[in-house]
């Protein structure tokens, strides 16, 4: 075996990773179908479904009342994202010890840079077999690994023989790789496109590779350059260590529509309390606050505001929230709500203060880093905002898995 001439970019994918620590956890649910997800009275949604539940046709992203129809023996487990948290922190442990190159996408899945890492630890194949079965023997969960020159064929390459698949793309042969596999196997080629392609006879990579450019700039614009090049496996992405992700949020689909303005202030003070929490633990701020409001007839209205700073405090948060509801002015009934904050910047800039605002925001941040030690010793809902206490409203359900965590 030859040593790579090219960039060697590994993409480790997680089998199944919720429902897959669930299963470690809990030897009873290991060989069952295993669903994690909200509630189905709640229109919760599968966030993971075990490999022995997706041979009934679930899929993630499913509605969980649609997973139990066609899998009427499933066990349905609320998501545990704290832990999943936890594992994924020490999975990521082992990538970088192999190399500080590593870019997670999600908790379940990363790019690793191993070019250059022979000398260390041998052919990137193998050290790449060795990140694979020290996962198994670590952590006892199974991931599917896809090695290639470039962050595009590496993926696709990780998602073609799994579970617990390994598949090698050797420099050169990218293109020949690619050619067989169907259209939307490529990132960037939904339905629409794909369908629009096939229309023109165009049907797999390979043929999208080999179409003439004035085709593509009569079907797709500027893109169809692009298509075509990643078609051919040209990807010249760099492994990104320190990814700034673009915002962070948090959203609920209620179990009932609710047309209590009060309840829904009372769930921007909960967003706005968990969001900041969790821009803290990663190390942000964040100054574009932005609402999310899906009406009963589907209608999506989104407001965002800018703050004068950026923040990882709830008071801000929370008041440029309702600030934005208020705009709405009068609202039909309401199935979602979310709240998030985009235009992040890492913690270590220096805040902006105004002269008046100084003394309650040096309050504010001695009152979060007190809360947050709190939950690091006692977990997450051992402290929460006086107004959470009261009795719940319209709306809320006894499961909180309708609610989700959005990490750009």
């Amino acid at each position: 075996m030859g040593r790579f001439r090219k960039a060697v970019i590994c993409h480790v994918d997680m089998d199944a990773f919720y429902a897959s620590v669930e299963q470690r956890d809990r030897p009873g649910l290991r060989g069952r179908p295993v669903l994690v997800g909200g509630s189905p009275r709640e229109r919760g949604v599968v966030a993971a479904a075990s490999y022995e539940a997706r041979r009934f046709g679930v899929r993630s992203a499913m509605p969980m009342a649609e997973a139990l129809r066609l899998c009427p023996g499933a066990v349905r487990l609320s998501p545990d994202f704290e832990r999943y948290r936890r594992e994924s922190e020490a999975v990521q442990e082992i990538f970088r010890s192999y190399t500080l190159l590593v870019e997670p996408l999600s908790l379940d899945e990363a790019f690793l840079d191993l070019s250059g890492t022979e000398d260390l630890f041998g052919p990137p194949e193998e050290t790449a077999r060795e990140i694979k079965e020290r996962i198994r023997e670590e952590r006892s969960l199974v991931a599917s690994v896809g090695l290639a020159s470039s962050k595009l064929v590496a993926k696709i390459a990780s998602d073609l023989d799994k579970p617990d698949g390994f598949v090698r793309v050797p420099p050169g042969g990218e293109a020949a790789f690619l050619a067989p596999l169907p259209l939307e196997r490529m990132f960037g080629i939904g339905p629409a496109t794909a369908k629009r392609l096939r229309r023109a006879g165009i049907r797999t990579m390979g043929d999208l590779a080999g179409a003439p450019e004035d085709l593509l700039l009569s079907l797709l614009g500027a893109r169809g350059g692009e298509l075509s090049r990643m078609a051919r496996g040209e990807d010249p992405r760099p492994v990104v260590p320190s990814r700034l992700p673009k915002g962070h949020s948090r959203e609920r689909t209620f179990p009932r529509d609710v047309t209590s303005r009060d309840f829904l202030e009372r769930c921007l003070l909960e967003f706005a309390d968990q969001v900041a929490w969790e821009l803290r633990r990663m190390g942000f701020r964040g100054k574009v606050v932005r609402l999310k409001i899906r009406t009963a007839r589907f209608r999506t209205l989104t407001r965002s505001r800018t703050l004068p700073a950026p923040t990882d405090l709830a008071r801000p948060l929370y008041l440029a929230g309702l600030e934005l509801l208020r705009t709405l002015g009068s609202l039909p009934p309401v199935r979602l709500l979310g709240l998030g904050v985009g235009g992040l910047v890492p913690a270590e800039v220096p805040r902006e203060r105004g002269l008046f605002d100084r003394d309650r925001e040096e309050r504010d941040a001695g009152l979060a880093r007190g809360i947050d030690a709190i939950r690091r010793k006692w977990g997450k809902g051992s402290i929460l905002p006086g107004r959470l206490l009261e009795a719940p409203g319209e709306g809320e359900g006894e499961d909180p898995c309708g609610e989700v965590s959005r990490r750009e």
